[in-house]
């Protein structure tokens, strides 16, 4: 945003809206004039990114506020709703299939579950060689010297290259699924929960390896995560969402050191400590906000000078309350 460089993939206003359809019992109902209506759900609302080459951007937030989503919309695995996305100063949607399928290599994506993710029927050189091949980056001869390489790459014996996923470690899974991502030489990785399943040890050497292969191969990442302390230790800056809306966007040190919007603030308050306290929450009504009960009140801030019908109705722009460092919020209005 303050950063006049061109973003290697940029997210400008997207959406993504979920409906989901009526069960047998509401449309025997509107038979008889109910007027039940397909619920819709509004994953992500607007939200606004730019992700610049080299850079590692953490996108942090509760479960249920859009952050996966829009990890997928980022690499085309969810359609827009609404919105454009460009990448290298080009909106995707304008080009052709074959512009747009070499672009979409460029982009890659390392999922939560590293066995759920990798195929149980194929062996590990069919997991990893199988993309470079079909996409003519290596010849059929070659793959089983790309994926010997890849594995080296990634920490790995090239021996157990003809073993199945079940016969592997969490850790190991987790570093097939990045060599799966590097066999296509992408220039952006979106790591979902990437190290989340991993006991706190095996987060570490994986976190490592992330590096590691940034400064090798030039990587940039947008790194989904909700815990905070992985996200403080591997981010240049860092991305807060709230029901599906990014609320505040700084580097991570000055988020860390002074945050500006209240969901930030109660967000890191509730980080684990190793201290005894008792948390305040505000709830409304007894809910707990989601994108399927959206707040009807503040309840980071009781007692917020803005009626609730604003917050709820006039979504709050991205304002730069310090250098480098926005936040969406009509306190920032307050003089």
């Amino acid at each position: 945003m303050a950063d006049e460089r061109k973003p290697l993939l940029s997210l400008h206003k997207v959406s993504k809206r979920f409906a989901r359809p009526l069960d047998a019992a509401s449309r025997i109902a509107n038979l008889f004039g109910a007027q039940r209506a397909p619920q819709t759900v509004h994953a992500v609302d607007e939200a606004t990114l730019g992700i610049h080459a080299g850079e590692v951007v953490g996108l942090v937030g509760e479960s249920g506020c859009g952050k996966s989503t829009l990890g997928r919309m980022a690499v085309g695995l969810h359609t827009l709703s609404s919105g454009v996305r460009e990448w290298k100063g080009e909106d995707l949607a304008q080009l052709n299939a074959a512009q747009r399928r070499r672009a979409q290599l460029g982009m890659q994506m390392i999922f939560q579950d590293p066995y759920a993710s990798l195929n149980p029927r194929l062996r590990v050189r069919d997991i990893i060689g199988e993309a470079p091949v079909v996409h003519g980056m290596a010849a059929a001869g070659e793959r089983d010297e790309l994926v010997a390489s890849l594995l080296q790459k990634v920490g790995l014996d090239p021996s157990v290259a003809r073993r199945f996923p079940h016969q592997f470690s969490g850790g190991q899974r987790a570093r097939i699924g990045i060599a799966r991502a590097l066999a296509v030489n992408p220039e952006l990785l979106v790591c979902d929960e990437a190290v989340a399943a991993l006991d706190v040890s095996i987060q570490a050497q994986v976190l490592n390896l992330f590096m590691r292969l940034r400064d090798e191969l030039a990587l940039t990442y947008l790194f989904i995560s909700h815990d905070l302390g992985v996200v403080r230790h591997i981010s240049d800056r860092v991305l807060i969402m709230y029901l599906g809306r990014i609320v505040e966007s700084a580097p991570t040190d000055a988020l860390f050191a002074q945050p500006n919007h209240p969901y930030t603030v109660a967000l890191l308050a509730s980080a684990p400590k190793l201290e005894a306290r008792k948390v305040a929450f505000h709830a409304v009504k007894g809910e707990i906000p989601s994108p399927l009960h959206p707040p009807s009140g503040c309840h980071f801030h009781p007692r917020c000078p803005h009626a609730m019908p604003r917050c709820r109705d006039e979504q709050p722009p991205l304002k730069e309350v310090a250098p480098r460092h926005f936040s969406a919020c009509h306190l920032n209005d307050v003089p």
